[in-house]
């Protein structure tokens, strides 16, 4: 009996401890702007989108692992929908930029994927950075044209795309 309640509450616990870390920036703040490396060259800067374009950073741990294949693969499939909403996206991790290069090119992604890889600043300052792992936690924001954030998705629904299509949706017809 004492082993069964020890167990219970060890797996309560690390229920607790697989929670994703409440994100910094919350919907209705202006989105911190960054300047990152990019697959497709260069840097990105989010600002370079204010007054232009919905812009979705979807945060992901590593590249080619399960649930991360997967949610990229989403966006690629569901790219029409963003685009359609004058949305780019942009999968972002802290993995360094061959291998994100490497990554997308498997996958035939034709979306930017950007690089936190050298300082991790982006994914502290979001609020998403596992420092234990020194990974960002799956999360994803929606960004709008004037450079708020309006959509938060974060842990295993942040691999469903179809809520950050839905909030690009609905940023598309104001």
């Amino acid at each position: 009996m004492l082993l069964t309640r020890m167990f219970v509450a060890a797996l309560a616990l690390s229920a607790v401890a697989a929670l994703p870390a409440e994100t910094k920036v919350k919907v209705g703040e202006m989105a911190p702007d960054f300047t990152l490396p990019s697959t497709q060259g260069g840097d990105v800067k989010l600002s370079q989108f204010r007054g232009q374009k919905n812009v979705v950073l979807a945060f992901y741990p590593a590249a080619f692992t399960g649930g991360c294949t997967k949610e990229m693969q989403a966006y690629q499939f569901n790219l029409g929908k963003f685009d359609g909403a004058d949305t780019v996206v942009f999968g972002m991790s802290t993995d360094n930029t061959p291998s994100q290069r490497k990554f997308s090119e498997e996958l035939g992604v034709n979306f930017a994927m950007l690089s936190d890889f050298r300082t991790r600043e982006v994914s502290k300052t979001y609020g998403v950075l596992n420092e234990e792992r020194g990974v960002a936690n799956r999360t994803t924001f929606v960004v709008d044209k004037t450079g708020k954030v309006q959509h938060i998705e974060e842990g295993a629904s942040a691999v469903d795309v179809m809520g950050a299509a839905n909030a690009c949706s609905r940023l598309a017809k104001h």
